[in-house]
Protein backbone atom coordinates (compact mmCIF):
# COMPACT_ATOMS: atom_id res chain seq x y z
CA UNK A 1 0.00 0.00 0.00
CA UNK A 2 0.95 3.88 -1.11
CA UNK A 3 1.55 6.42 1.70
CA UNK A 4 -1.75 6.17 3.76
CA UNK A 5 -0.87 8.99 6.43
CA UNK A 6 -4.22 10.32 6.83
CA UNK A 7 -7.64 8.39 5.98
CA UNK A 8 -10.65 10.83 6.13
CA UNK A 9 -14.16 9.65 6.65
CA UNK A 10 -16.94 11.55 4.25
CA UNK A 11 -20.87 10.61 4.33
CA UNK A 12 -21.49 8.85 1.31
CA UNK A 13 -24.83 10.38 0.62
CA UNK A 14 -23.12 13.79 0.49
CA UNK A 15 -22.26 15.17 -2.63
CA UNK A 16 -20.97 18.07 -1.73
CA UNK A 17 -18.49 16.71 0.87
CA UNK A 18 -16.67 14.13 -1.03
CA UNK A 19 -15.89 16.66 -3.49
CA UNK A 20 -14.28 18.67 -0.90
CA UNK A 21 -12.79 15.71 0.74
CA UNK A 22 -11.35 14.35 -2.66
CA UNK A 23 -9.83 17.82 -3.54
CA UNK A 24 -8.03 18.50 -0.77
CA UNK A 25 -4.59 17.10 0.68
CA UNK A 26 -5.71 12.82 3.00
CA UNK A 27 -4.00 10.42 1.40
CA UNK A 28 -6.93 7.99 1.30
CA UNK A 29 -10.91 9.29 1.67
CA UNK A 30 -13.06 6.82 2.64
CA UNK A 31 -16.87 6.92 1.16
CA UNK A 32 -18.95 5.49 4.27
CA UNK A 33 -21.65 3.63 3.41
CA UNK A 34 -22.19 2.83 7.18
CA UNK A 35 -22.58 4.90 10.21
CA UNK A 36 -22.83 8.08 8.71
CA UNK A 37 -25.37 7.06 6.71
CA UNK A 38 -29.32 6.31 7.48
CA UNK A 39 -30.28 2.70 5.90
CA UNK A 40 -33.11 5.08 4.35
CA UNK A 41 -30.80 6.60 2.36
CA UNK A 42 -28.14 4.26 1.49
CA UNK A 43 -29.24 2.96 -1.82
CA UNK A 44 -28.96 6.47 -2.75
CA UNK A 45 -25.40 6.76 -1.36
CA UNK A 46 -24.68 3.70 -3.32
CA UNK A 47 -25.49 4.96 -6.58
CA UNK A 48 -23.89 8.40 -6.00
CA UNK A 49 -20.35 6.49 -4.50
CA UNK A 50 -20.20 4.16 -7.36
CA UNK A 51 -20.70 7.04 -9.59
CA UNK A 52 -18.04 9.47 -7.81
CA UNK A 53 -15.57 6.38 -8.71
CA UNK A 54 -16.58 5.58 -11.94
CA UNK A 55 -15.97 9.67 -12.64
CA UNK A 56 -12.22 9.49 -11.37
CA UNK A 57 -9.23 9.26 -12.91
CA UNK A 58 -6.93 6.30 -12.31
CA UNK A 59 -4.73 8.31 -10.03
CA UNK A 60 -7.26 9.20 -7.84
CA UNK A 61 -9.06 5.88 -7.36
CA UNK A 62 -5.88 4.35 -5.65
CA UNK A 63 -6.71 7.18 -3.15
CA UNK A 64 -10.58 5.81 -2.23
CA UNK A 65 -11.80 3.44 0.18
CA UNK A 66 -15.09 2.61 0.83
CA UNK A 67 -16.44 1.66 4.36
CA UNK A 68 -19.21 -1.26 3.91
CA UNK A 69 -21.69 -2.26 6.26
CA UNK A 70 -20.44 -4.79 8.91
CA UNK A 71 -20.67 -8.49 7.08
CA UNK A 72 -23.31 -9.95 9.10
CA UNK A 73 -26.06 -7.75 7.61
CA UNK A 74 -27.47 -7.53 4.72
CA UNK A 75 -26.85 -4.28 3.71
CA UNK A 76 -22.87 -5.04 3.60
CA UNK A 77 -23.46 -7.48 -0.23
CA UNK A 78 -26.10 -5.07 -1.87
CA UNK A 79 -22.84 -2.23 -0.96
CA UNK A 80 -20.65 -4.94 -2.62
CA UNK A 81 -23.15 -5.49 -5.39
CA UNK A 82 -23.77 -1.95 -5.99
CA UNK A 83 -20.33 -1.38 -6.46
CA UNK A 84 -19.20 -3.98 -8.68
CA UNK A 85 -19.31 -2.12 -12.14
CA UNK A 86 -16.69 0.02 -10.33
CA UNK A 87 -14.69 -1.43 -7.53
CA UNK A 88 -12.32 0.68 -5.35
CA UNK A 89 -9.34 0.49 -4.74
CA UNK A 90 -9.87 -0.98 -1.33
CA UNK A 91 -13.07 -1.51 1.52
CA UNK A 92 -13.36 -1.01 4.96
CA UNK A 93 -14.69 -3.85 6.91
CA UNK A 94 -16.64 -2.94 10.12
CA UNK A 95 -17.18 -4.74 13.01
CA UNK A 96 -15.15 -7.77 11.98
CA UNK A 97 -16.36 -10.74 14.55
CA UNK A 98 -13.38 -13.34 13.26
CA UNK A 99 -11.25 -14.30 10.57
CA UNK A 100 -14.17 -16.29 9.00
CA UNK A 101 -15.45 -12.22 8.01
CA UNK A 102 -12.81 -11.17 6.24
CA UNK A 103 -12.69 -14.84 4.07
CA UNK A 104 -16.18 -14.37 3.45
CA UNK A 105 -15.15 -11.01 2.07
CA UNK A 106 -12.14 -11.95 0.16
CA UNK A 107 -14.40 -14.93 -1.52
CA UNK A 108 -17.16 -12.48 -2.78
CA UNK A 109 -14.46 -9.68 -3.85
CA UNK A 110 -12.73 -12.72 -6.28
CA UNK A 111 -15.71 -13.20 -7.50
CA UNK A 112 -16.59 -9.94 -8.31
CA UNK A 113 -13.41 -9.18 -9.97
CA UNK A 114 -13.15 -12.62 -11.94
CA UNK A 115 -16.81 -11.59 -13.24
CA UNK A 116 -15.45 -7.65 -14.28
CA UNK A 117 -11.91 -8.36 -14.68
CA UNK A 118 -10.91 -5.19 -12.23
CA UNK A 119 -7.88 -5.37 -10.00
CA UNK A 120 -7.59 -6.55 -7.00
CA UNK A 121 -9.64 -4.90 -4.40
CA UNK A 122 -7.44 -4.79 -0.62
CA UNK A 123 -9.40 -4.74 2.32
CA UNK A 124 -8.98 -2.48 5.89
CA UNK A 125 -10.06 -4.70 8.93
CA UNK A 126 -11.45 -2.48 11.82
CA UNK A 127 -10.68 -5.32 14.22
CA UNK A 128 -11.67 -4.29 17.62
CA UNK A 129 -15.37 -3.42 17.35
CA UNK A 130 -16.69 -6.70 18.28
CA UNK A 131 -15.81 -8.55 22.01
CA UNK A 132 -14.89 -11.77 19.83
CA UNK A 133 -12.62 -10.53 17.59
CA UNK A 134 -10.82 -7.72 20.41
CA UNK A 135 -10.72 -10.67 22.29
CA UNK A 136 -9.17 -13.79 20.25
CA UNK A 137 -6.95 -11.52 17.93
CA UNK A 138 -3.37 -12.68 19.41
CA UNK A 139 -4.82 -16.51 18.00
CA UNK A 140 -5.96 -14.58 14.67
CA UNK A 141 -4.47 -17.11 11.85
CA UNK A 142 -3.21 -15.03 9.13
CA UNK A 143 -5.70 -13.03 6.97
CA UNK A 144 -6.45 -13.29 3.09
CA UNK A 145 -3.72 -11.83 0.87
CA UNK A 146 -6.08 -8.54 -0.32
CA UNK A 147 -6.26 -7.41 3.22
CA UNK A 148 -4.10 -4.34 3.81
CA UNK A 149 -4.14 -3.01 7.08
CA UNK A 150 -5.87 -3.33 10.08
CA UNK A 151 -7.85 -0.36 12.34
CA UNK A 152 -9.38 -0.29 15.57
CA UNK A 153 -12.19 1.98 17.33
CA UNK A 154 -13.22 2.69 20.58
CA UNK A 155 -16.94 4.05 20.42
CA UNK A 156 -18.53 0.42 19.34
CA UNK A 157 -16.69 -1.23 21.42
CA UNK A 158 -17.94 0.67 24.53
CA UNK A 159 -21.39 0.08 22.89
CA UNK A 160 -20.53 -3.75 22.35
CA UNK A 161 -18.90 -4.16 26.47
CA UNK A 162 -21.93 -1.88 27.30
CA UNK A 163 -18.93 0.82 29.05
CA UNK A 164 -20.02 4.00 29.75
CA UNK A 165 -16.37 5.60 28.92
CA UNK A 166 -13.27 4.54 26.79
CA UNK A 167 -11.20 7.00 28.43
CA UNK A 168 -9.35 8.82 31.59
CA UNK A 169 -10.38 12.26 32.60
CA UNK A 170 -7.09 13.21 31.17
CA UNK A 171 -7.75 11.57 27.61
CA UNK A 172 -6.07 8.67 28.01
CA UNK A 173 -7.30 5.32 27.22
CA UNK A 174 -9.26 3.08 29.90
CA UNK A 175 -7.21 -0.47 30.11
CA UNK A 176 -9.46 -2.02 27.96
CA UNK A 177 -9.22 -0.10 25.05
CA UNK A 178 -5.70 0.25 25.20
CA UNK A 179 -5.14 -3.19 25.34
CA UNK A 180 -7.81 -3.28 22.28
CA UNK A 181 -5.36 -0.69 20.22
CA UNK A 182 -2.39 -2.86 21.47
CA UNK A 183 -3.49 -5.94 20.15
CA UNK A 184 -4.51 -4.30 16.84
CA UNK A 185 -1.26 -2.76 16.36
CA UNK A 186 0.86 -6.38 17.25
CA UNK A 187 -1.68 -7.82 14.99
CA UNK A 188 -0.86 -5.49 11.61
CA UNK A 189 2.76 -5.78 12.68
CA UNK A 190 2.94 -9.57 12.92
CA UNK A 191 1.41 -9.80 9.34
CA UNK A 192 3.21 -7.36 7.87
CA UNK A 193 0.29 -4.62 7.27
CA UNK A 194 -0.27 -1.31 8.21
CA UNK A 195 -1.93 -0.23 11.19
CA UNK A 196 -3.94 2.69 11.44
CA UNK A 197 -4.56 4.28 14.51
CA UNK A 198 -8.30 5.16 15.49
CA UNK A 199 -10.40 8.91 14.98
CA UNK A 200 -9.43 11.88 17.78
CA UNK A 201 -13.31 12.59 18.29
CA UNK A 202 -12.76 16.04 18.85
CA UNK A 203 -12.38 17.85 15.70
CA UNK A 204 -11.98 21.48 17.17
CA UNK A 205 -9.24 20.51 19.18
CA UNK A 206 -6.27 20.96 17.34
CA UNK A 207 -3.94 20.43 19.76
CA UNK A 208 -5.27 17.42 21.13
CA UNK A 209 -5.44 15.88 17.44
CA UNK A 210 -1.90 16.81 17.15
CA UNK A 211 -0.94 15.05 20.15
CA UNK A 212 -3.30 12.10 19.36
CA UNK A 213 -0.80 12.08 15.82
CA UNK A 214 2.12 11.90 17.51
CA UNK A 215 1.44 9.41 19.88
CA UNK A 216 0.20 7.11 16.90
CA UNK A 217 3.65 7.63 14.80
CA UNK A 218 5.73 7.23 18.41
CA UNK A 219 3.53 3.89 19.24
CA UNK A 220 4.32 2.53 15.58
CA UNK A 221 1.05 3.05 13.56
CA UNK A 222 1.28 3.86 9.70
CA UNK A 223 -1.44 6.02 9.65
CA UNK A 224 -4.57 8.29 11.47
CA UNK A 225 -8.46 7.73 11.02
CA UNK A 226 -9.82 10.99 10.68
CA UNK A 227 -13.63 12.57 10.99
CA UNK A 228 -12.45 16.14 9.67
CA UNK A 229 -10.67 18.07 7.20
CA UNK A 230 -9.48 20.25 9.78
CA UNK A 231 -7.27 17.20 11.05
CA UNK A 232 -4.87 16.36 8.18
CA UNK A 233 -2.26 18.75 8.78
CA UNK A 234 -1.76 17.76 11.81
CA UNK A 235 -1.62 13.94 10.77
CA UNK A 236 0.61 14.69 8.06
CA UNK A 237 3.04 16.98 10.43
CA UNK A 238 3.39 14.11 12.80
CA UNK A 239 4.12 11.59 9.69
CA UNK A 240 6.76 13.88 8.31
CA UNK A 241 9.97 14.06 9.80
CA UNK A 242 12.12 17.07 10.54
CA UNK A 243 15.28 17.74 8.68
CA UNK A 244 17.04 17.06 11.77
CA UNK A 245 15.81 13.61 11.98
CA UNK A 246 16.42 13.10 7.99
CA UNK A 247 19.95 14.37 8.05
CA UNK A 248 20.56 12.04 10.66
CA UNK A 249 18.96 9.02 9.61
CA UNK A 250 20.97 9.76 5.74
CA UNK A 251 23.82 9.63 8.00
CA UNK A 252 23.25 6.13 9.62
CA UNK A 253 22.30 4.70 6.41
CA UNK A 254 25.40 5.79 4.77
CA UNK A 255 27.85 4.82 7.76
CA UNK A 256 26.53 1.05 6.89
CA UNK A 257 26.77 1.48 2.73
CA UNK A 258 29.98 2.77 3.76
CA UNK A 259 30.80 -0.43 6.39
CA UNK A 260 28.15 -3.71 4.66
CA UNK A 261 29.98 -6.12 6.92
CA UNK A 262 29.86 -4.44 10.15
CA UNK A 263 26.99 -4.90 12.43
CA UNK A 264 27.67 -2.19 14.84
CA UNK A 265 29.14 1.10 13.66
CA UNK A 266 29.95 4.28 16.08
CA UNK A 267 28.47 7.30 14.95
CA UNK A 268 28.71 10.98 16.84
CA UNK A 269 30.37 8.85 19.84
CA UNK A 270 27.15 6.15 20.23
CA UNK A 271 27.30 3.00 18.94
CA UNK A 272 24.50 1.89 16.50
CA UNK A 273 23.47 -1.30 15.31
CA UNK A 274 21.02 -2.85 12.49
CA UNK A 275 18.02 -1.32 14.36
CA UNK A 276 19.21 1.95 14.29
CA UNK A 277 19.43 1.12 10.63
CA UNK A 278 16.12 -0.49 10.00
CA UNK A 279 14.27 2.83 12.04
CA UNK A 280 16.67 5.09 9.82
CA UNK A 281 15.20 3.32 6.22
CA UNK A 282 11.86 3.93 8.07
CA UNK A 283 12.16 7.72 8.77
CA UNK A 284 13.34 8.34 4.76
CA UNK A 285 10.43 6.38 3.54
CA UNK A 286 8.25 8.40 4.91
CA UNK A 287 9.43 11.18 2.89
CA UNK A 288 8.45 9.34 -0.33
Amino acid sequence: MTRSRSWLFVPGDDPRKIGKALAGPADRVILDLEDAVAPTKRAGARALVADTIAALATENRERVCVRINPWQEDAANDDLQALKATLPASIMLPKVRSIDDLRAVDSILSQLESDTGQPTTKVIALVTETVSMTATMPAMPSPPKRVAALTWGGEDLSAALGASANKFADGRWLPTFEFARVQCLLAAKRFGLHAIDTLYTDFRDGEGMQQHANAALRDGFDGVLAIHPAQIDPIHSAFTPDAASVAHARRIVAAFAANPDSGALQLDGRMIDRPHLIQAQKILNRLE
